[in-house]
């Protein structure tokens, strides 16, 4: 079998499925898979533009993602004008102290001979600089988690269309991994994963923490939509008359009462298809913009180089190549790739949730999905987000299914019935396990293992 044929076979199946559940459960709830599977997908890239592309083993890509969801509330969320007003300047400074006292410990750095003097005054520099910050912030945090707490207790946002803070999320998580590669790249490969989930927890443990910032626990819901609301959708007339027409067959049938009745109901329902239809069209266009820059990247002299920098740094560097920057550059791509999609789902769920960021769901998940797609195919990374996904959110249904199938011949009143239908929730894990596993055994590389194109031989 061909690449191409088995690329757009794997593609044809994951339609299917996607299908099956439109015409089993219901069109609203293939939609609301398909996208998370398009933002799933998205995130897959980032991954797979790390490990695929460099070898890099991220374990933090949840810190990456939260930076992207918090995105979406500094820039969507309207201004807090009473916080700011209170705590705006106290915070303005604490600022400037902070900058100030990186400034002076980076000057003395550079300045003084490396010795027991230079370590000394640096420490001093960075403990008056933090106790002056502490000063100076703190009544200022104080004052703007005071404000109404039980709506506000922050400072908000810049009241903008919540779509750029899809690109802002990717300035964000790019600017944070900068940070951390300067740090952490030179570590060994199970050094830079301990680095990476140590500093994504620190990252999560602030968005917790930090109210003024974020509310912490206490969420930010609310988040304006790029899209329609479905309230607004079921009383717009010209909606109302494309559900009348696309069910004019139907309704002719009814008197005018059960058809005022039917209409109703198919408006409400319509209208939520009609909100997912929408984010799917903005899911999907990002999704094929970064899919179309990763493989051109990847197929570039640039891809051709960091693939020789993954398979043997050695030869690489010999060959006079920088692998620290390099690793720097693509580790900075793809975890911005990461907090696009961090934003999105965010701007999916319409809130901000600090507590709901874990490493199963935005670490592990993720990285699974890469693996059974097939790390180095951008489309195999594509396609292992839809694939995982889809039984991640269907292997509960699928569970219940199979334990009422198996149990059926045991009374209603069984223990044994009871017991297996009350644990049938976590067959999810257990499919999980099932699905890389088989992968593992009968594709290692993957669904659509990755491509190595050899230059012809001159013959």
């Amino acid at each position: 079998m061909t690449v191409r044929s088995r690329t757009l076979i794997s593609f044809a199946l994951m339609a299917g499925l996607l299908l099956a559940v439109a015409l089993g459960q219901s069109w609203s709830v293939a939609l609301a898979i398909f996208n998370l599977c398009l933002i799933s997908a998205v995130m897959a890239l980032g991954v797979n533009i790390q490990w695929g592309y460099a070898g890099l083993f991220n374990v933090g890509i949840m810190g990456f993602a939260a930076l992207g969801g918090v995105s979406a509330v500094l820039v969507s969320k309207a201004p807090v004008v009473e916080a700011w007003s209170v705590g705006g300047g106290g915070l303005f400074v604490s600022f400037v102290c902070v900058a100030l006292t990186i400034t002076a410990a980076i000057f003395t750095y550079r300045k003084l001979h490396p010795g027991r003097k230079r370590a000394l005054y640096i420490s001093l520099i960075i403990i008056i600089g933090y106790f002056v910050t502490r000063y100076v912030a703190d009544p200022a945090i104080g004052a703007i988690e005071s404000v109404d707490a039980a709506r506000t207790g922050y400072l908000g946002g810049m009241g903008l269309p919540i779509v750029f803070s899809w690109i802002v999320g990717g300035l964000f998580a790019a600017g944070a991994a900068w940070i951390v590669g300067k740090v952490a790249l030179g570590l060994r490969s199970d050094y830079l994963a301990i680095a990476t989930l140590g500093i994504s927890e620190i990252i999560i443990a602030i968005l917790k923490n930090e109210d003024w910032l974020t509310r912490g626990v206490k969420n930010v819901s609310g988040l304006p939509r790029p899209v329609p609301y479905e309230i607004e959708l079921q009383h717009s007339d010209w909606f109302l008359r494309l559900v009348e027409r696309l069910n004019s067959d139907m309704l002719s049938t009814l008197t005018s009462t059960d058809k005022a009745d039917a209409l109703q109901k198919l408006v409400i329902e319509y209208s939520g298809i009609f909100v997912k239809l929408c984010y799917a069209g903005l899911f999907a266009s990002v999704l094929i913009v970064i899919l179309i820059l990763s493989a051109k990247a990847l197929n570039s002299p640039w891809g051709r180089m960091m693939r020789a920098i993954r398979d043997n740094e050695v030869s690489a560097s010999a060959m006079g190549k920088d692998i620290t920057a390099r690793h720097l550059q693509v580790f900075v791509l793809g975890s911005a790739v990461v907090g696009v999609a961090g934003a999105m789902l965010t701007t999916l769920d319409g809130q901000f949730t600090p507590g709901t960021y874990n490493p199963l769901r935005f670490t592990f998940l993720i990285w699974v999905m890469v693996i059974v797609g097939g790390s180095g195919n951008n489309l195999g990374a594509v396609l292992g987000g839809f694939v995982i996904w889809f039984f991640w959110i269907e292997a509960e249904p699928m569970g219940l299914w199979l334990v009422d199938a198996l149990t059926s011949g045991f009374g209603d009143t069984s223990f044994i019935r009871t017991h297996m239908m009350e644990n049938a929730q976590h067959m999810r894990l257990f499919v999980m396990g099932l699905v890389l596993l088989l992968v593992m055994r009968f594709s290692p590389g993957g669904i659509l293992p990755e491509v190595i194109r050899r230059p012809k031989k001159n013959v």
